[in-house]
């Protein structure tokens, strides 16, 4: 007994020095601290610890940056890191820097940036990075007599990963277009693995969705009475406060834990099978009413998939599971477009792909002996079943009955009668055309088909020709590196995948040639996906001129091209993602602006001509861009500048000076008044576009923003009639404040003026501009009044050859490239 009694208070002894640490721990990192890989953040009242945890992935140990509630058995609520593990020998560090720059430094490695505010010349305030008692990783600024909270620049709450901590909000901020949801990770032990589930918040039916590959997979039902109706009650009423917010600011659902000294407060998990459990009462205590969805019934909140509406309806509704086998009956016609075989992790997920597919008629189904995965082997409407009680079994869906009701008699006739009269009237149509002048155009039209056609041709046999190809293992080769000089074929399976079926939460923005898509590879790489519209103004043509193009290009400040993706008619383009989106997202927006100061908008003017200069003196070959702005300038983690967007771009030969189009295409403003009026184009058309590019960097407004005595001017008008004045430091965007160089500044200006001079001959070389930007010492000449001082319609017309034809839609381009 008195043994036992002593055993009692050693361990109270040990939980109240254990507490007694954590609330003389600190919970800030100040200007210049830094947390090592064994140091810890701690919450005020210790709940909550951030500081490095070690994993084993694929054999190395691994450090995350990790927030973790203080108790046996924690969840990781929250990495900082999980597409970025650390090598335990490279000795991270998580600093705040002088710079207000919170970050994560490691040996032999880039910094990885969580965020940096802006720099304020107040002494009564100090910005500091705290672990709050909610879980809460802040980055704020705060007042130095009181520590109050004065605002708030990041917090870890906006970038949830699997966790759903009280106080956290799942919807989406309409201010910005940021959406907070959930993903699930690929299996409990490897944050680097993105799972395929999502957990939702949709606004306009208030209630919570789970999506598997960006399809709904189960929904919370309606909130009534305190809960959801597919979660459940016990669990609901007794531990969750929910609060709906929905306003023009946000739409969001966020709760807290009721009032029970005695419970543990919860803590929201979607486990990489898709499910939902409260980790804070109990490990895997699941709060919805059914564990996992198969896709075909609707108990418990489960949603059943529907087939797409382009498929012909000639299978019910289930598959049956039969003794027998597939035979191939028309080996000749057999859709190659679906894989024949798939990796799944059960026969769900082999239900769903053949039940998404219109020319699926069943599978067969295997488990490989290494894992719990699961090989599906599809089979097309070009085989046939054979019923054989010995053999093994397999899924088979049925065919429906092949007498088709009266109505679908009736469709079909009234089909083909409308089909008759389309053919008569289009035979009508070609004898009246071929009677006038018109059947020029039409001969124009039908060699288009036929260029159209050839190229798509040329475009599939550089698919099938010898190049790596992308299914599940991500962009790497045997020893985990990149291949920069391997143009890589994705499959439509694997770009499905990445972008979680091309979810809208996954789109980036939408462009003149069709929407941009982020998405992760199962290595945890990130990519952008540029998926061409089938109707875009860009062809085969011009699609196979940006992948050559980008293919052959490799410079530090042009956008990476990993590889493409051919399905059908559809074509994707597959670069590296840029996680800092355009230079236009900061440069034009008045509270984003605020992160590009002066020293960060010289360097990425640097790049920018850096990477001109390669396009036309460095490259293989001569390369005109022909649609510089700012939109077409990615910045990556560091804000460091690299263009992209190749659709317009035109191959000269090196002793080639310029050519000329009948049909001008591109983003009017940054236009040179020779391509613009005349259709003429050289490397001194880019010259221009930088010129006026440069000058919005420097001003931090658009092109056409100015204006002078209820006159439109653009930029470079405006910025002319303030260097004839003397004036030219009034261009500066008050946003950079003391950290502009006024001479730097001033001389950017004065090569910005010459840039775009009316008369091509007089503008310098991007070889000139490198050396009047870093040679400060260097003369510059006088600029004379340029081209295009005044905002002014151009009337031009692209018919019979009277003049070039201009097009330019509310800045977004659309490429127009003539065969050379």
């Amino acid at each position: 007994m008195a043994a036992g009694r002593m055993m009692k208070c050693f361990i109270m002894l040990i939980i109240f020095a254990s507490r007694w640490t954590w609330h003389n721990a600190t919970d800030t990192l100040k200007q210049g601290d830094t947390l090592n890989s064994t140091g810890s953040l701690v919450s005020s009242s210790g709940k909550f610890s951030l500081n490095f945890t070690l994993r084993t992935i694929h054999g190395s140990d691994s450090n995350f940056l990790s927030i973790m509630r203080i108790k046996r058995e924690a969840n990781r609520a929250w990495i900082a890191n999980p597409d970025l593990p650390i090598s335990s020998s490279s000795s991270p560090l998580l600093t705040l820097d002088t710079n207000n720059t919170l970050k994560i430094i490691h040996q032999g490695g880039d910094p990885f940036v969580l965020s940096t505010a802006p720099q304020t010349n107040d002494t009564s305030t100090s910005v500091v990075a705290t672990l709050l008692d909610s879980g809460n990783f802040v980055l704020q600024e705060v007042s130095s007599v009181n520590r109050s909270t004065i605002r708030v620049f990041w917090q870890s709450f906006d970038h949830p990963l699997d966790t759903f901590l009280p106080g956290m909000k799942l919807g989406i901020d309409h201010r910005n277009g940021h959406i907070w949801s959930l993903l699930s990770r690929g299996s409990r032990d490897n944050p680097l693995s993105p799972g395929p589930f999502s957990l939702d918040w949709d606004p306009n039916g208030h209630q919570l969705k789970i999506k598997k590959d960006g399809v709904v997979y189960w929904t919370s039902g309606v909130f009534s009475d305190g809960r959801f109706e597919f979660i459940l009650p016990d669990v609901s009423k007794k531990r969750y406060n929910f609060s709906i917010v929905s306003n023009q600011n946000e739409d969001y659902l966020t709760y807290t834990s009721k009032n029970d000294p005695s419970a543990p407060e919860p803590e929201w998990v979607l486990f990489p099978e898709g499910y939902l459990s409260d980790y804070g009462a109990h490990v895997d205590n699941y709060i919805t009413e059914v564990r996992y969805c198969d896709g075909y019934n609707i108990v418990g909140g489960c949603v059943k998939r529907d087939r797409p509406s382009d498929c012909i309806e000639l299978f019910g509704d289930e598959f049956e599971i039969k003794k027998g086998y597939f035979k191939i009956i028309n080996s000749t016609s057999i859709n190659t477009s679906r894989p024949a075989s798939w990796i799944g992790t059960d026969d769900i997920d082999c239900k769903a792909n053949c039940w998404q597919d219109c020319d699926c008629l069943g599978f067969d189904l295997s488990f490989l002996n290494q894992t719990k995965d699961a090989r599906c082997q599809f089979w097309s409407v070009d085989c046939e079943f054979i019923e054989e009680l010995t053999a093994n079994t397999s899924f088979v869906l049925q065919p429906k009955s092949p007498h088709s009701p009266p109505h679908k008699k009736r469709f079909w006739i009234g089909t083909s009668i409308a089909a008759a009269l389309v053919v008569m009237l289009f035979c009508i149509f070609c004898y009246r055309l071929r009677r006038t002048k018109l059947i020029l155009s039409a001969g124009k039209c039908f060699e288009h088909n036929i260029n159209g056609a050839k190229i798509q041709n040329e475009l599939l046999d550089f698919m099938k020709s010898k190049r790596p190809t992308h299914h599940v293992n991500g962009l790497q080769n045997d020893d985990g590196n990149i291949r920069p000089h391997d143009l890589i074929v994705f499959s439509y399976v694997s770009v499905l995948a990445a972008t979680r079926n091309f979810s809208e939460e996954n789109k980036l923005g939408q462009g003149g040639f069709g929407p941009v898509y982020k998405g992760k590879l199962v290595t945890g790489r990130e990519i952008a996906v540029k998926r061409l519209s089938k109707c875009s103004a860009q062809g085969a043509l011009e699609f196979k001129n940006e992948l050559i193009l980008i293919y052959e290009l490799q410079h530090t400040n042009l956008v990476q091209l990993f590889g493409f993706c051919i399905h059908g008619e559809e074509r994707m383009l597959i670069y590296e993602y840029m996680s800092n989106k355009s230079l236009d997202y900061f440069l034009f927006d008045s509270s984003r602006g605020g992160l590009l100061d002066w020293k960060k908008r010289f360097s990425i003017i640097e790049g920018i001509t850096q990477g001109l200069l390669y396009l036309h003196k460095y490259s293989r070959t001569r390369i005109i861009h022909r649609d510089l702005k700012a939109s077409n300038i990615l910045l990556d983690e560091s804000m460091n500048p690299k263009i992209s967007d190749f659709g317009m771009a035109r191959i000269f030969t090196h002793n080639e000076e310029e050519a000329n189009t009948n049909r001008v295409m591109g983003t009017y403003g940054y236009m040179s008044p020779e391509y613009a009026m005349k259709g003429i184009f050289s490397i001194k058309s880019d010259v221009y576009s930088f010129g006026v590019l440069m000058l919005e960097i420097i001003s931090g407004r658009r092109n056409n923003s100015f204006y002078n005595d209820d006159r439109m001017l653009n930029i470079v008008g405006y910025t002319w009639k303030l260097w004839k004045e003397g004036a030219g430091l009034q261009l500066m965007d008050p946003t950079l404040g003391d950290s502009c160089n006024g001479d730097q500044l001033l001389r950017c200006i004065h090569v910005g003026l010459l840039c775009v001079e009316e008369h091509p001959a007089d503008r310098p070389t991007m070889q000139d501009v490198v050396s009047m930007l870093t040679n400060e010492n260097m003369s510059l000449p006088v600029p004379t009044k340029p081209a295009f001082c005044t905002e002014r319609n151009v009337v031009t017309s692209g018919i019979a050859g009277k003049g070039p034809e201009l097009i330019s839609i509310n800045g977004l381009s659309i490429s127009d490239l003539d065969g050379r």
